[in-house]
């Protein structure tokens, strides 16, 4: 090495690569070499690197409403039969229909969960109660009563 020029050269490439070797993790299984990387050896094979997972945030989608089951009252039916049939109590019952027959609403100034009519859809939910801490909003619109 008469050429200074040429010795500096090989120094820096002999200090480039030492510096990949010790600041870029993984460089020398990637190269094939070391006795992990060699394919020889029964090591792991080179791979790619993909990229760097980013964590990512969805907001949650919110959960249906339940779908409401509807029964017809019949002669001889009250509120509280009922609400043992669909096994619930007459309170939600009220709750759900408040909307559709006022009569029914437990904070209306008409509130009379006794009466009920014959033909009277009545909504209601099996095996389920109202929350009297947070009741439902009322739904629909009043209906004719049926004759």
């Amino acid at each position: 090495m008469d050429s200074p020029i040429l010795a500096g050269a090989l120094v820096v490439a002999v200090l480039g690569l030492v510096a990949l070797v010790v600041f870029v993790p993984g460089f020398l299984p990637s190269l094939g070499l070391g006795p992990s990387g060699s394919p020889a050896a029964g090591g792991p094979t080179a791979t790619a690197a993909g990229p760097t997972p980013i964590a990512t945030f969805a907001r949650p989608t919110a959960s249906p409403p339940p779908t409401f089951l509807t029964y017809r009252v019949k002669a001889g039916d009250s509120l509280s039969s009922l609400a043992r049939r669909f096994k619930t109590d007459e309170r939600s019952l009220a709750w759900w229909n408040r909307g559709f027959y006022p009569s029914l609403d437990p904070d209306g100034p008409d509130y009379d969960p006794n009466t009920i009519r014959v033909g009277w859809m009545l909504n209601y939910l099996r095996n389920t109660k109202v929350d009297e801490e947070n009741p439902p909003a009322p739904i629909g619109t009043p209906r004719e009563t049926p004759r």
